[in-house]
C-alpha cells in the first residue's frame, strides 16, 4: 500500500501518544481520520476538537460508515499492540480484508524517504527527541517530528514543516517497534532491561538495540551513551560511532555541572572545542546528559554553537517529564512519567538536588503486573530514596492480573516505615490531611488524571 493513495485512516488505540501524532499527521495531509480508544482522555478530547472523530466503545456499530463502505485499497487501519487481540473492531477489520498495520510500520513508511533522526533508549528518548526537534525549530532550520510526549514549547507531539530537511522520531523499543525505521542518524540513550513480557530477558533487549543500530542507512551516524553494553565491533563497518556522556570521557561531554538559581549550567565539549556557561532550565543531571546528546546531533546537522546555546536555554521540557505543577515557598509539586526503577531514582534524586533538606513525598502507581514482578526489588530500593512513600494499585494496561503480584507485595519489600497503600480515589484526602513539602506523582498509567485535581486541592 502506498500512503499517497490512501484516503481514509482508522486508528485502533488513537489516544496513545505515538498513535495520536500519526493521526494528526494524516489529518494535516487531508486524509479522513477517525478512531477508537478504550477511554476518553484530555488527548482524545484534543483530537476531537481538531476535527478527528473518536469513539470509546469497541463495537462494529461504532465504526463510521465512511470506513465500512470505502474501497479497501483506499483505507488503512493502524493499530497499537496495546489493543487486545480479542478486540471486536480489530477482528472485524481482519475478517473483511482491510490493510492493517502497526503504528511502528506506518511511521517507518512515513519516514523511509526522509532524512531521519531516530532517538532510542529505555529512558531519555522522549526528552531528547523533543529537545533535538526544538533545537532545529528554534534555530529556523525546521523539522518534522513525531514525539512520545507533549512538548511544553509547542503543546503538541507533532511538528510539521513541509520544507524541512529532517524528521525527528522517537524510536520505541516496545514490541521491537524501532526496527521498522531506517534513519540517517540514530541514538541510544540507555539499554536497561525493560518490557521483559515482550523480550523475555535483558540479553534480548540488548540484542534489539544492536539490531536498531544496524538499521542505519549507509554511512549513518550512531550516538550512544558511553559505557552502555553496546558491542560496537558488531556494528556495520560503514557506521560512524560517536559516544557522549556527562563528566567522564567520551567524544562529546558536558562537565563542570552546577545548579545556579534553579537551572543547570555546564561546559559543553566536542572533540574540537568547548563552550562554557551553557544553561539548561530542565532539572536533573540526566537531562544535562540528554542535552549533551541533542547538542552533538545539532552540531552534525549544521546548527551553530550559538543557536544550540539559545535553544537549550529556551527549552521548556515535556509534559509529565519532571513537570513542575506547583512551586510555592511551602509546597513544590512535580509530576513525572517514571515507571522503571532507573527513572524513579533519577526523578527522586533530581528533586533532592533541587530542594535540599526538604522531605520528599512520592506517590507511585506501578505500571503492568509483569514489570512490577520483574523489578520488584529494584522498585523497592528506588522508592526507599523517598521520605514518605504512597503506593497506588497497579495499573494493568494491557495485562490480566498475576496471582501474588500487587502493590501490597511491593509495599512489603520497602524497608522504610513511612509507607502506605491507598486507593486512587482516596489520595486527595490523604494528601490534604498531611500536606507534603515536596510532592512527586510518578507512573505511566492513569495517575496523570489526578494531576489537575491535586493541583486544585493543594
Amino acid at each position: 500500500m502506498k500512503l499517497d493513495t490512501v484516503e481514509n485512516v482508522y486508528f485502533l488505540g488513537i489516544g496513545g501518544i505515538g498513535m495520536s501524532a500519526i493521526a494528526r499527521y494524516f489529518h494535516a495531509h487531508g486524509k479522513h481520520v477517525m478512531g477508537y480508544d478504550r477511554t476518553a482522555t484530555p488527548l482524545t478530547t484534543e483530537l476531537q476538537l481538531e476535527g478527528i472523530p473518536v469513539h470509546f466503545d469497541d463495537l462494529v456499530a461504532e465504526i463510521p460508515q465512511l470506513i465500512k463502505s470505502s474501497p479497501l485499497e483506499k483505507t488503512l487501519v493502524v493499530y497499537t499492540p496495546a489493543v487486545p487481540k480479542d478486540s471486536v473492531e480489530l477482528h472485524w477489520f481482519q475478517s473483511n480484508g482491510f490493510t492493517i498495520k502497526k503504528r511502528s510500520e506506518v511511521l517507518g513508511m512515513i519516514t523511509e524517504n526522509t532524512r531521519t533522526i531516530a532517538i532510542g533508549g529505555t529512558h531519555g528518548k522522549t526528552t531528547t527527541s523533543s529537545l533535538v526537534a526544538h533545537l532545529l525549530k528554534h534555530s529556523g532550520k525546521g523539522c518534522n517530528a513525531f514525539l512520545g510526549g507533549i512538548t511544553s514549547n509547542y503543546d503538541t507531539n507533532l511538528l510539521l514543516d513541509r520544507n524541512a530537511e529532517w524528521t525527528v522520531v522517537e524510536a520505541d523499543e516496545f514490541d521491537r517497534s524501532f526496527l521498522t525505521l531506517t534513519p540517517e542518524i540514530s541514538a541510544i540513550t540507555s539499554m536497561d532491561a525493560d518490557h521483559l513480557d515482550i523480550y523475555g530477558s535483558a540479553e534480548y533487549v540488548r540484542e534489539s538495540f544492536h539490531l536498531f543500530a544496524n538499521r542505519l542507512k549507509a554511512n549513518g551516524t550512531l550516538y550512544y551513551k558511553a559505557r552502555l553494553p553496546l558491542q560496537t565491533e558488531q556494528l556495520r563497518s560503514d557506521i560512524q560511532v560517536v559516544s557522549y556522556t556527562i563528566e567522564n570521557t567520551a567524544d562529546f561531554r558536558s562537565r563542570d555541572v552546577q545548579v545556579i538559581n534553579g537551572a543547570y549550567q555546564f561546559t559543553f565539549q566536542s572533540p574540537e572545542a568547548k563552550w562554557e556557561n551553557w544553561t539548561l532550565g530542565l532539572p536533573g543531571r540526566h537531562n544535562v546528559e540528554n542535552a549533551t546528546l541533542a547538542a552533538a546531533i545539532a552540531l552534525q546537522v549544521g546548527l551553530s554553537p550559538e543557536q544550540i546555546e539559545a535553544g537549550l536555554a529556551s527549552f521548556k521540557g515535556v509534559k509529565r517529564r519532571f513537570e513542575t505543577i506547583i512551586k510555592r515557598d511551602d509546597l513544590v509539586y512535580i509530576d513525572d512519567y517514571a515507571h522503571h526503577p532507573t527513572e524513579l531514582s533519577a526523578a527522586i534524586n533530581s528533586a533532592r538536588e533541587l530542594y535540599p533538606g526538604l522531605p520528599v513525598t512520592g506517590v507511585f502507581q506501578p505500571h503492568l503486573f509483569t514489570r512490577t514482578r520483574d523489578f520488584a526489588d529494584d522498585f523497592a530500593k528506588s522508592l526507599e530514596l523517598l521520605d514518605e512513600i504512597i503506593l497506588l494499585p497497579i495499573y494493568p494496561a494491557r495485562e490480566l492480573p498475576i496471582e501474588g503480584i500487587d502493590s501490597q507485595m511491593l509495599l512489603d519489600k520497602i524497608s522504610k516505615s513511612s509507607k502506605k497503600l491507598v486507593e486512587k480515589g482516596e489520595l486527595l484526602s490523604v494528601l490534604k490531611s498531611h500536606p507534603p513539602k515536596v510532592l512527586l506523582t510518578l507512573g505511566a498509567g492513569d495517575i496523570d488524571t489526578l494531576v489537575d485535581p491535586l493541583k486544585q486541592a493543594l
